[in-house]
C-alpha cells in the first residue's frame, strides 16, 4: 500500500470522528442537558446543534412533554380510623430541564412520596364518607401542594386525579346494606305517595259523584215537588171551580183515613177530631136523602132548574136515582171500613203498648 494514502485515510477517519462528535440532532420536544468536563454548559434545543467534541457530551435527555404518571395504591387512615387504598394518576411537564436534571435525583420518586404524604394529611381530616365526596376538594389540595413543592424542580404539575378510593370489604358490605335500606326507603316512600294520590282522587271521586247524586236527587225532587204542587193546585181549582157537595168531601175524608192505619211501623195512631163529625155528616146526609128525599138546601137548588142543567152546565142527581141509591151504599161501606179500621188500629196500639212496656221496665 503507498505510504501517502495511509495518512489520508487516517485524517479522514478522525475528521468524521470530529464531525460526529461536533453535530448533535435533537428532535422535537426533546432537551439535552450539555457537560463540559463534567460541569453543565448548556441545554440543546431541537434541530442542529454543535458541541466541542471530546470536551461536551450529554448527559441527560429529557422529553418536555406533558406526561402521566400512575402510583400505586397506597394506604391512609381516615379521620374516623379507617384503612383506605387509594391511587392517584399525575400529569406533570418539565419546563426546566437543568433543574429537573440537577436539583433533584428522581423526581419521578419525589413526586410520588409527596403525593403520598400530602394524601395521609388531607385524607386524615375527612372521615370516610368526606373522603367519597370530596374528590374534587382532594385533587384541588393535592396540585397546590405539589405545584408549589415541584415549581423548583423545573416540573409544572398540571392535574392530580384520584383514581380509585377502595375501603375494607367490610366497610363495603356496610356501605352496600346502606344504599340498599335507602333504595327500600325511597321505594317505600313512593309507594306511599302513590296509595296517597290513589285515596285523594278516589275521595274526589266519590265526592263529585255524591255532589252530582245529590244535585240529581234534589232537582229531581224538586221537580216531583212542583208537579204535586201543580197537581194539587189543579185538583183544588177543579174542586173550587166545580163546587163540589161537601158530602162527596166526608166521603174522600173516610176514604183516606183506612191508609193511616197500614204502616207496619205504627204502634201510636192519632184518630182526628173530626171523624166522628164526618161519619155523621156522611151518614145523616145519605141516609135523609134516601129516606125523605134531598134536604131542604138541595131543594132551594134544585128549584130554579129541576131537571134541567145548571149554571155550570153539570146536571143535579134526582133523590130517587139509582145513582143516589149507590152513593148513599159507598158512603155506607166507606164508613164501615174506616169504623173497622180505626178499631183494628186501636187494637194494634194498644198490642205494641203492651210489648213495650215489660221492655222498658
Amino acid at each position: 500500500m503507498d505510504p501517502v494514502v495511509i495518512p489520508i485515510l487516517v485524517a479522514a477517519i478522525v475528521v468524521v470522528f470530529l464531525v460526529a462528535a461536533t453535530v448533535r440532532i435533537v428532535p422535537q420536544a426533546r432537551r439535552y442537558n450539555i457537560e463540559r468536563f463534567g460541569r453543565y454548559r448548556r441545554t440543546l434545543q431541537p434541530g442542529l446543534n454543535f458541541v466541542m467534541p471530546v470536551a461536551d457530551r450529554v448527559n441527560t435527555k429529557l422529553d418536555v412533554r406533558e406526561q402521566v404518571y400512575s402510583s400505586d395504591p397506597k394506604p391512609v387512615i381516615t379521620e374516623d380510623n379507617l384503612v383506605v387504598n387509594i391511587d392517584t394518576v399525575l400529569y406533570y411537564q418539565i419546563t426546566d430541564p437543568r433543574a429537573a436534571a440537577y436539583e433533584v435525583a428522581d423526581y419521578l420518586q419525589a413526586i410520588d412520596q409527596l403525593t403520598v404524604t400530602t394524601l395521609r394529611n388531607v385524607i386524615g381530616s375527612m372521615d370516610l364518607e368526606g373522603t367519597l365526596t370530596s374528590r374534587e376538594e382532594i385533587n384541588a389540595r393535592l396540585r397546590t401542594v405539589l405545584d408549589d413543592a415541584t415549581g423548583k424542580w423545573g416540573i409544572r404539575v398540571n392535574r392530580v386525579e384520584i383514581k380509585a378510593i377502595d375501603p375494607p370489604n367490610t366497610i363495603k358490605e356496610a356501605m352496600e346494606k346502606q344504599m340498599r335500606a335507602e333504595r327500600d326507603k325511597r321505594a317505600a316512600i313512593l309507594h306511599a305517595e302513590g296509595e296517597r294520590q290513589a285515596k285523594i282522587l278516589t275521595a274526589e271521586g266519590t265526592k263529585q259523584k255524591d255532589i252530582l247524586e245529590a244535585q240529581g236527587t234534589q232537582q229531581a225532587t224538586i221537580l216531583r215537588a212542583d208537579g204535586e204542587a201543580k197537581a194539587v193546585e189543579l185538583v183544588f181549582k177543579s174542586v173550587h171551580r166545580n163546587n163540589a157537595d161537601p158530602k162527596v168531601l166526608a166521603y174522600k175524608y173516610l176514604e183516606t183515613l183506612p191508609h193511616l192505619a197500614k204502616s207496619e211501623n205504627n204502634t201510636f195512631w192519632v184518630i182526628p177530631g173530626e171523624l166522628t163529625e164526618a161519619v155523621r155528616t156522611v151518614t145523616s146526609a145519605f141516609g135523609d136523602q134516601s129516606t125523605t128525599g134531598p134536604p131542604p138546601t138541595a131543594r132551594r137548588e134544585e128549584e130554579p132548574a129541576a131537571g134541567a142543567p145548571d149554571e155550570r152546565g153539570a146536571p143535579e142527581i134526582e133523590a130517587d136515582s139509582t145513582l143516589a141509591l149507590d152513593a148513599v151504599a159507598a158512603a155506607d161501606e166507606a164508613a164501615k171500613q174506616a169504623a173497622v179500621a180505626v178499631s183494628d188500629a186501636k187494637a194494634e196500639a194498644e198490642a205494641a203498648g203492651e210489648t213495650q212496656r215489660p221492655g222498658r221496665a
